[in-house]
């Protein structure tokens, strides 16, 4: 995508639009159609902004997100914004590393499973994944080999490589995190209340509603620190108090409320929503083979020290969950991941359901069969919003779904800009129950108003004649 183009596609647009910034404004917020593009809404050269947008997106994702089912999947774009957001820098990269062993097979092995997935450069995910394969090679080709064999020695090698790379990626997703609660005062607390309001805007729903079904792709733990502010509760898989464990078996503990006067079922308590991190958490950790949540400050330096604890001894970072994981055969590598997917597979394929995409680029193949699935049930809906698509993944899988008619798209740097979404466009971070008794008293006022108007003209008018 060019910079300033937005791609926008809502209510009863056929087609997504495309439109631009305004050639003599240079205020951002000033745009007219593409050439050759045509719409309901917008006259060509004719130059509009939010005022015109705002009419026509906030009231269709309000009337979304009261869908009966309501799921968010959250990618790498929040954690970017907000960095920017209160640093004013780019969030720290996952790039590559070295192992000291194999460097230029797996590079290349990774750059071509990257491409495969329409992603130009392998990241340290596709590195972790593709050393993972070829550890379980060589180990198995060295449990028949003695135990000073080169085999043997490149096994050694390579795990180190791999601890020391998985080491290193786990401080990143800190200093990640690190930028964001050390910046100052007024930048960190504006950004926590932008993504407070955030995250409201999807979880404020009636207790006669099913919860806000909230996924996310990150390692970090900034989705749970904004929560937190927010008094929202999250439930998840884990259970405990002191050290957390990760449960297979789904747990339906949930918060409900008798309303006062009523009868019947009971009804959820507002504020709170299911979680899941579909590739796990930095925090996260394989130990005496159950998954344990461990305590691990928000933007600590390194996690070595808090590894260390009693019930955790010899953990490394080979055993933190970060996806792909550093497990040592299928079996455990599909757990816990196995089961994250299942409960998105689960949240998502539902009738009169709704999926929102926030700062997902459509670049994980295990995602993305799920969200084709669920296009297949005709009154589900998809919503993308994105910052921009440099690679064209997310049109891609626009034209390639084919179902245009239960897609929302909202692509730009106005359009998916995390602070601009805030402020014009997503609907009110709260339960507004008032804004809807106010709309039905003007209604049956305006309808009072109408019907003793006319009566009024009846009145006077001549024997005989009829009001029009």
């Amino acid at each position: 995508m060019n910079s300033g183009r937005q791609i926008l596609k809502c209510r009863d647009d056929r087609q997504p639009i495309t439109f631009c910034g305004a050639a003599d404004a240079g205020d951002g917020q000033s745009f007219t159609l593409n050439e050759g593009v045509s719409c309901s809404w917008a006259k060509t050269d004719e130059v509009f902004g939010p005022e015109t947008l705002r009419p026509r997106i906030e009231p269709w994702l309000t009337a979304l997100f009261q869908s009966e089912h309501l799921a968010l999947l959250v990618g790498s774009g929040l954690t970017h914004a907000l960095h920017r957001m209160a640093t004013g820098t780019a969030l720290p990269g996952m790039t590559t590393g070295q192992l000291g062993i194999f460097d230029t097979e797996i590079a290349a092995e990774a750059k071509r499973v990257a491409a495969a997935a329409g992603r130009k450069e392998g990241n340290i995910e596709d590195q972790v994944r593709v050393a993972n394969e070829l550890l379980r090679g060589l180990e198995v080709l060295a449990s028949t080999q003695p135990p000073t064999s080169d085999v043997c020695e490149q096994v050694k090698r390579l795990g180190h490589g791999l601890r020391v790379l998985l080491g290193e990626f786990a401080s990143t997703i800190l200093k990640g995190e690190t930028g964001i609660v050390s910046a100052g005062a007024e930048q960190r607390e504006r950004t926590f209340n932008y993504v407070v309001s955030f995250l409201m805007s999807f979880a404020s729903r009636s207790g006669t509603r099913d919860r806000l079904q909230l996924f996310t792709t990150n390692y970090d733990r900034c989705i749970e620190a904004a929560a937190d502010a927010a008094g929202l509760r999250l439930i998840d898989r884990f259970v405990g108090s002191i050290a957390p464990v990760f449960r297979s078996s789904r747990l339906d503990v949930d918060m409900h409320y008798n309303p006062p006067g009523i009868r019947g079922e009971p009804r959820y308590l507002e504020g709170v929503a299911r979680f899941t991190k579909l590739h796990g958490s930095v925090d996260w950790v394989d130990s005496d083979r159950t998954i344990r949540r461990f305590g691990l400050p928000l933007g600590a330096a390194d996690v070595s020290p808090y590894l260390m604890a009693p019930g955790l001894s010899g953990s490394t970072a080979m055993e933190l969950m970060i996806y792909p994981n550093a497990s040592k055969d299928r079996e455990t590598a599909a757990y816990p991941y196995v089961e994250l997917f299942r409960d998105f597979a689960a949240a998502a394929c539902r009738p009169n359901g709704t999926l929102i995409c926030f700062g997902y680029s459509f670049g994980d193949e295990h995602i993305n069969r799920v969200v084709e699935d669920m296009l297949t049930i005709p009154s589900a809906h998809l919503v993308i919003i994105a910052y921009d698509d440099r690679l064209g993944r997310i049109m891609q899988t626009y034209e390639r779904l084919g179902r245009h008619a239960q897609v929302t798209l909202l692509i730009g740097d106005h359009l998916g800009d995390f602070e601009t979404l805030v402020d014009n466009y997503l609907p009110k971070p709260a339960i507004d129950r008032t804004t809807f008794r106010m709309a039905e008293l003007l209604k049956a006022r305006w309808g009072t108003a109408q019907a003793v108007s006319s009566g009024a003209s009846d009145a006077g008018a001549p024997p005989g004649s009829q009001s029009q």
